[in-house]
């Protein structure tokens, strides 16, 4: 089984946990921090790699660690983890747990390109017209690109909609080209 599969499955079981706490928001706020946490420390890193450390001696130092912090079934959660040598999926798992909550709540994130900075309503504007056009409640992600000349490149998932200036001078000078022919 490929490493994004297994992440989604244990996400599932994260966000059925975190929904039984009533706070997916939470939880998932904690789950990013455990992640942060393990990859930013080299010190945990390497006790939570290590084979000669017994899986419950790994627990019992998560457990000091992390009681006070979170919930008692986060850190159950992250035990498992451990005993199945998952551990270090968890920034993917909750990269996946994001997915299903945004899923679930009907919000898609969508990169957002355009030509010049915009301005202090403009991200408001981009987020309420978008919203409209696919009945969902979209996060835009902006990202100034002066290649496109104007207009906007907008990509949600694997549909990208352009409607750049680049784009529409191409198509022209395809037209007059193939007319010239």
């Amino acid at each position: 089984m490929r490493d994004a599969t297994i992440a989604r499955n244990y996400a599932e079981v994260l966000l059925t946990l975190a929904r039984r706490a009533d706070d997916p928001h939470g939880w998932g706020r904690m789950a990013r921090e455990l992640a942060e946490a393990m990859q930013g420390d080299e010190r945990l890193r390497h006790f939570l790699e290590s084979p000669r450390i017994a899986a419950e001696q790994k627990h019992a130092v998560l457990t000091r660690a992390f009681q006070d912090r979170f919930p008692r079934l986060l850190v159950r959660f992250l035990q498992t983890l451990v005993t199945k040598r998952r551990h270090m999926l968890l920034p993917t798992i909750v990269t996946e747990y994001f997915d299903l909550l945004d899923a679930a709540e009907g919000r898609v994130h969508a990169r957002v390109t355009v030509a010049r900075a915009p301005g202090a309503g403009d991200e408001a504007m981009i987020a309420a017209q978008l919203s409209r056009t696919l009945g969902k409640q979209v996060v835009p992600h902006l990202v100034v690109d002066p290649a496109i000349l104007g207009g906007v490149v907008v990509k949600v998932g694997d549909q990208v909609m352009d409607g750049s200036v680049r784009r529409r001078l191409a198509a022209l000078r395809g037209r007059l080209l193939a007319g010239v022919r």
